[in-house]
């Protein structure tokens, strides 16, 4: 088992992403953004920067943080957005011996209809372009389709072969479960119980239930409702071996801008403190962990 993040959420600065990584003893980093752009979409001289930058540091990229059908983006968009991503992305994951991307199922739509149909569709080829690199890419359960409970995401596992899942265990405490009407808060111990036989990969953040009329609070690890303790306690016991990414959106939100524009002091802080206090919880269990490995 290693250790990684979104160190984006310490800085947008790749030499300070490096520093925060190295202060907390990791070796790498699931790289979304860059400087405000995510690692697809860089250029190709400011990938080429980045990728010396993180030769010279000895620094990896386990994961692609892609936007690939995220929660910003609709099933009714033209595919040739999400085939444009894909297609940015595989060359840059083989230069940078990257073997996962987390992707989505793209945004819920209001109302009833959700044309699965086009979703399953749509992840199926995007799971092959992928595979047909060696490459895996892995779904989150975020504001997705495959996020609105978790038998949306056995759906998405029954038909698109060959798909995986990462478990994040900061968002059901905050999304609402269409399977038992949409009116209720997801229960993370159930989500993650049901789903976990196909889960390659985990995301930790931990967040509380919002009030009515109020936004998600998010916490340190084992502070919320997100079952993190638990969740990494049975991970241990049933011998997880892959990787543990933190994404601890106290100072940096990427899906509330405003928060973006917290000070990259206190990020920076907030992203350390973040990943001790993780260490911490794994270290009061006896779980080791070690450097990422290609």
């Amino acid at each position: 088992m290693y250790l990684t993040g979104f160190a984006d959420e310490a800085s947008q600065d790749l030499d300070l992403q490096i520093k925060a990584t190295k202060a907390l003893g990791w070796n790498a980093i699931e790289s979304r953004n860059i400087n405000g752009k995510n690692i697809h979409d860089l250029t190709e001289e400011d990938f080429e920067i980045a990728v010396g930058k993180l030769e010279s540091a000895g620094v990896h990229i386990n994961c692609f943080g892609s936007a690939i059908a995220n929660w910003a983006k609709s099933v009714n968009d033209p595919f040739d957005i999400t085939l444009a991503e894909v297609e940015r992305a595989i060359p840059r994951m083989k230069r940078l011996g990257t073997k996962l991307i987390r992707i989505m199922s793209y945004q819920r739509c209001e109302g009833q209809e959700q044309f699965a149909q086009e979703r399953f569709a749509r992840l199926r080829e995007i799971v092959s372009l992928f595979h047909a690199h060696d490459l895996t890419p892995v779904h989150e359960n975020c504001m997705n389709y495959g996020g609105m409970s978790w038998q949306h995401s056995l759906e998405l596992i029954d038909n698109v072969p060959g798909l995986k899942l990462i478990y994040d265990t900061g968002n059901s405490p905050f999304m609402k479960d269409y399977a038992k009407g949409g009116d209720v808060w997801q229960d993370g111990w159930e989500f993650y119980n049901q789903v976990k036989p196909h889960v390659a990969y985990i995301h930790i953040k931990d967040t509380l239930n919002p009030k009515p009329g109020e936004k998600e609070t998010y916490t340190m690890p084992g502070e919320g409702q997100g079952y993190v303790k638990e969740i990494l306690a049975d991970l241990q016991a049933s011998g997880y071996d892959g990787g543990i990414s933190i994404e601890p959106h106290l100072a940096a939100i990427f899906h509330d801008p405003a928060a973006l524009n917290t000070p990259n002091d206190k990020s920076y802080d907030l992203y350390v403190e973040y990943g001790q206090k993780l260490m911490k919880i794994l270290a009061d269990m006896g779980y080791q962990h070690s450097l990422y490995r290609r």
